[in-house]
């Protein structure tokens, strides 16, 4: 008998889920999200739409894998259905490598902060740390700087900034051939050059640079480590446009292989699935 497992990624105030249909091959469900004002009606709105749109019975379902800082709230059978909980790391560095296709990865979840675990095909995940700077940076910054809060609203007003006015670079401080090792348009200072003549678009530019940057340098430190060159980016910064052209450039910057797959945004839920 076909069997669904799923899984749930429980935040404070978004949940995702996603399922695997179990026959012959694992087939993967469409994840979905919903955003709600606490962590057990957010789960509870995202397995009813889940379970709706999919046209799946409470009987179809084998088990729920349940991760995120919101599963601790569930303390017993959704539905009277079997749960289990999982280490949100473990599910990060599975995701990260089913969604990827690799073998051996960094795998970096971009959330509110930032953490960075090494996964490799039949081993246990290993968490390597991570940063404070992520999303909640993003925001924070952009509050305090251009009184926006709104991520959709500050990605477009940054693709128009103008990234010389807000930071120093390489080439701004040492003549040309000083540091032959060295790209000249790396930065030497997140927002260390802001002109007076700087505007709202060039802050947004600013803030959404040192982000990533900061990201993208903890997470080459990371695969140095590690001895890998492959770095797979998840959560829901990996979503935004400004995160791929950015990260690309890192990648030519770097010597690294930065990757962001299709379903990014959700590979914890669906690392937490394949634990079924």
């Amino acid at each position: 008998m076909t069997r669904i497992n799923i899984g749930i990624d429980v935040g404070g105030s978004t949940t995702k889920i996603v399922g695997f249909r179990q026959n012959s091959t694992s087939v993967l469900l469409t994840p979905m999200f919903v955003r709600a004002t606490d962590p057990m009606t957010s789960l509870y709105g995202a397995f009813g739409k889940f379970t709706s749109e999919n046209n799946l019975q409470l009987s179809e379902i084998g088990k729920i894998m349940l991760t995120g800082v919101g599963s601790s709230f569930v303390d017993k059978p959704i539905y009277s259905l079997p749960c289990g909980h999982v280490s949100e790391f473990e599910s990060i560095g599975l995701g990260g490598l089913y969604i990827s296709g690799l073998r051996e990865a960094i795998v970096v979840s971009m959330g509110t902060g930032t953490s960075i675990v090494y996964a490799k095909e039949n081993r246990p995940t290993e968490y390597l740390g991570g940063t404070g700077v992520g999303g909640g940076t993003l925001q924070g910054l952009s509050k305090l700087l251009l009184g926006m809060d709104n991520v959709a609203h500050i990605q477009e007003l940054a693709e128009s900034g103008d990234l010389s006015k807000i930071d120093l670079r390489v080439s701004d401080i040492s003549k040309k051939g000083s540091f032959p090792e060295m790209k000249t348009d790396l930065t030497a200072a997140n927002f260390g050059k802001v002109s007076d003549i700087a505007e709202k678009q060039d802050v947004a530019a600013g803030i959404f640079n040192i982000v990533f940057e900061t990201i993208a340098m903890v997470s080459i430190f990371a695969a140095r480590f590690k001895g890998t060159k492959d770095i797979v980016l998840t959560g829901n910064m990996a979503s935004f446009p400004l995160c791929r052209s950015m990260f690309e450039s890192f990648s030519h910057s770097f010597g690294m292989n930065f990757l962001i797959p299709e379903y990014a945004r959700f590979a914890t839920v669906i690392g937490a699935a394949l634990q079924a």
